[in-house]
């Protein structure tokens, strides 16, 4: 009996360490890059030695190589020639007509030409830096969402850990009311069994952990097993503040992207126009002719663009319907994004007011009712049962708070991301025993997109074409 009486105090005593005061999380800190050292490290490396970001990067340098190209003149020719007098012979410097030639002709467009095709070739740059824009939004996105994957199933196994050693303080209580006559051996025998599923839910959750770590050690390019250590917890991170739609747009690439397809159109209607004008090429030659005086000779040659019709009039009027189909495509980004940004916002608001409950409410009231039962428990007034359903429904909750927590960070990654497909989830394993289901479950905005971080997601239908 004294023993009894030696344990259950302890449990009392310890139970306020497994809640760790998650009413009292310190206020959320500004967005900074430095807000976490070991998210930064990460984010650097990433975006340092990716190697879609370096392809990215170098279509960008390829695309910027096509503008001074296009504003040069047409190459010259050069022309080499002999006119002789007869076939018996080389008649140059005996007859007036036989000579030598050396030509020079260089072609000049239309005015304008050239001007159009190198802000052609500027808007193609413009297209190509927002594929890169994007390419590194959604890779910073990946391993912030890899991130706080990472944080939430060690926040997980934290918690199943703690849940351990009040498991096994319960069984030993169990046991010595068991052996003092004052408990049932099927209480003893429950414990047992949730210690049991404890190691099943710890072994999925070490599977999970690594999981998340070689997704993240791919996008950083480091070997899938390289550890990474973390001191921050899922609550640690910082809140970034909500963007307004205005925002929202002004950051999307997929929108860049789109207007700068149309500012490219158009130049190519205005040069389409413009080719209904003839060019020009300058012809200057020179015809030696032996012992007898040189000839020389100046040309003007002028296109003519007689087909017009059927060639300029056609190349007009397919730009024409390329320039509205590209229109219609900056509405429907447009649409589409104000459309997530709204869903976003919605989800963000609920998951804050869930989040302050938890810390307000629910995880007061969970460890006010575990204590309590503990507490019966202990005096002989409640059945054990009773006691692990309040232990397990206090884990639960602690549990549902944590998956609050990733998909309010995932609605604001997807927002900073300015992402068109839906939003995906931050998920971590399964606290796995059947009695945790007393817990309540945390709100997600979605359940069937994919958890791996770096997978890739569906954009959309109105996704930026390159």
């Amino acid at each position: 009996m004294r023993t009894l009486l030696r344990l259950a105090p302890a449990l009392v005593l310890a139970a306020p360490a497994l809640a760790q005061a998650p009413h009292h999380t310190p206020p959320v800190a500004s967005p900074t890059p430095e807000a976490d050292p070991v998210l930064a490290g990460l984010l650097a490396e990433a975006l340092g030695k990716h190697p879609d970001v370096q392809r990215a990067e170098a279509t960008v340098r390829m695309d910027q190589e096509r503008i001074p190209q296009a504003g040069v003149l047409p190459d010259p020719t050069l022309s080499l020639g002999l006119q002789n007098d007869g076939f018996n012979g080389i008649q140059v410097g005996k007859m007036e007509t036989s000579f030598y030639s050396v030509a020079f002709t260089q072609p000049f467009p239309w005015p304008g030409k050239r001007g159009l095709r190198k802000e052609v070739a500027a808007a193609g740059v413009s297209v190509s830096e927002a594929t890169r824009s994007r390419v590194q939004m959604s890779l910073e996105a990946d391993v912030r969402r890899g991130y706080a994957a990472l944080l939430l199933v060690r926040g997980q196994k934290e918690l199943l850990a703690q849940q351990t050693i009040f498991l096994e303080q319960a069984e030993r209580l169990a046991r010595t009311r068991y052996e003092v006559g004052q408990g049932s051996q099927g209480d003893l025998l429950r414990a047992q069994l949730e210690l049991t599923r404890l190691k099943q839910a710890t072994w999925a959750l070490e599977a999970e952990e690594r999981t998340t770590l070689a997704a993240l050690n791919r996008l950083r390019q480091h070997d899938p097993a390289d550890p990474i250590p973390t001191t921050a917890a899922l609550a640690d991170l910082p809140e970034p503040a909500s963007l307004t739609p205005e925002q929202v747009e002004a950051r999307s690439p997929e929108l860049a992207g789109a207007r700068a397809n149309v500012r490219q159109t158009e130049k190519l209607v205005e040069l389409a126009k413009l080719d209904r004008r003839p060019d020009f090429a300058v012809t200057a030659g020179i015809m030696p002719r032996g012992s007898l005086d040189p000839m020389w000779q100046v040309g003007l040659s002028i296109s003519l663009p007689i087909y017009g019709r059927s060639k300029q009039q056609r190349a007009i009027a397919e730009h024409e319907h390329h320039r509205l189909g590209q229109g219609a495509e900056v509405e429907s980004v447009r649409t589409l994004l104000r459309q997530r940004t709204e869903e976003r916002a919605i989800q963000i608001e609920t998951l804050r007011r869930t989040r302050d409950l938890y810390r307000e409410g629910l995880l007061v009231q969970s460890e006010a009712t575990f204590k309590a039962a503990l507490a019966q428990y202990e005096a002989g007034r409640a059945p054990f049962l009773g006691a692990l359903e309040a232990l397990n429904g206090w884990v639960g909750d602690q549990g549902a708070y944590l998956q609050t927590l990733a998909q309010l960070q995932a609605q604001h990654i997807a927002l900073g991301e300015a992402a068109l497909g839906a939003t995906p989830p931050i998920t971590g394993g399964a606290l796995a025993s059947a009695s945790l289901s007393a817990g309540a479950a945390a709100p997600t905005a979605s359940t069937s997109a994919a958890k791996v971080p770096g997978q890739a997601q569906d954009s959309g239908p109105a996704a930026m074409k390159m």
